[in-house]
């Protein structure tokens, strides 16, 4: 996908490598992928300089009033509506959608999703109580502002943060664990879904004709050494 900011380019070329993700080794830059976690580590420099300078970066981007210094506000995104008026929101419709089991509502809320049977892909684990997951934009909501949503109009920031392509439920740890961080930062414990998360990446990322990055792409190229080329 062709980077669509060149103004951006620098910023984003501070960015860490994508490291080999097993524990002890680390790339040129002196930092490394935990397997453990998914989280990039810096280790020595000049891992520790480079994202000193991205934050710097960003910090003068935001005084000199570019595209992409504009400040993310979460409320700019309305997320959890329900626009077919079936009384679910975005939230408990992918519940629904995603239960391994017919979901059951909650006895003084039809509209609020109590139990079912759900496989966190991040984990590979099995959750039967709602309230214990959280519903994660697999791309974040804030990286997508930082990667050119921040020039959306706030109906297609709707459409994205309601799009159940992108969304999935998750264990409450390991949507707080990713927070707003890309492939390149952030990957899940469950090397299994390497293969589908990348392609889902991908293909929400192609669909809002959002930036992708150098690194973000080494992590992209990453996960998809994972997939089976088998028909």
């Amino acid at each position: 996908m062709a980077l669509r900011y060149p103004a951006l380019v620098l910023v984003f070329l501070l960015l860490p490598v994508q490291a080999d993700g097993h524990g002890g080794g680390l790339d040129g830059q002196g930092g490394h992928v935990d397997r453990r976690t998914g989280e990039y580590h810096c280790h020595r420099e000049p891992c520790f300089s480079l994202h000193q300078q991205q934050r710097d970066a960003e910090e003068e981007a935001r005084a000199e009033g570019r595209p992409y210094s504009r400040l993310y506000d979460r409320d700019d995104w309305p997320h959890w509506v329900d626009d077919n008026g079936n009384c679910l929101d975005a939230r408990a419709e992918e519940l629904a959608r995603s239960s391994l089991e017919p979901v059951e509502f909650h006895e003084h809320n039809e509209c609020l999703v109590a139990f079912g049977k759900w496989k966190d892909p991040y984990t590979g684990e099995l959750h039967h109580v709602a309230r214990d997951l959280d519903m994660d934009h697999l791309v974040p909501l804030r990286h997508a502002h930082g990667h050119g949503g921040d020039r959306w109009s706030r109906d297609r920031r709707r459409r994205f943060a309601n799009d159940p392509d992108n969304l999935v439920a998750v264990s409450a740890s390991q949507n707080r664990s990713k927070g707003y961080r890309g492939p390149d930062e952030w990957l899940p414990p469950n090397e299994d879904y390497w293969c589908e998360y990348g392609r889902r990446w991908s293909a929400v990322k192609e669909r809002y004709e959002l930036m992708v990055t150098p690194p973000e792409e080494q992590a992209l190229e990453k996960m998809a050494a994972t997939c089976d080329e088998t028909p």
